[in-house]
């Protein structure tokens, strides 16, 4: 029964030193391929409404807001959306990735695609909420 108890505390003591050697950003690496609503980089994105790019400050702000959103909750089903959605299209790895962003009054739809998935989740964002409002006519 000592020699169990031994052995285990061996064995604890040494995950205990791998897990904690471990970097951080490998870490968060890792936790990242599996967020739900991710981080994006301003610079490896493309924003469209109604088919038309957004360039300059105008996409640094709806990403930055995108970036900003406070999760609410994931949807089992997509939800049905009306109106054109503000489309961000990314890459994670290997795989495209295309967030399809719902405005309403109280919250933000977001359909997001990848990999023959469609996950859908929602939102809360002022900004985006309004983003009517906040694009200004800088459309390419």
């Amino acid at each position: 029964m000592t020699t169990w108890f031994i052995v285990m505390l061996i064995l604890f003591g040494a995950f205990k030193i791998v897990v904690a050697s471990i970097p951080t950003s490998v870490v968060e690496s890792i936790i990242s391929r599996f967020e739900l609503h991710p981080q994006l980089n301003k610079e490896a994105v493309t924003v469209t409404v109604d088919g038309k790019r957004l360039e300059g400050e105008e996409k640094i702000r709806i990403v930055d807001y995108f970036n900003e959103a406070i999760f609410l909750e994931k949807y089992y089903f997509p939800p049905q959306s009306n109106g054109t959605p503000l489309v961000i299209d990314t890459k994670r790895g290997k795989n495209d990735v295309r967030f399809s962003v719902y405005s309403y009054d109280d919250h933000v739809d977001v359909v997001k695609q990848y990999k023959k998935k469609v996950v859908a989740y929602s939102l809360r964002s002022k900004s985006l909420q309004n983003h009517s409002l906040v694009i200004t006519g800088n459309l390419a």
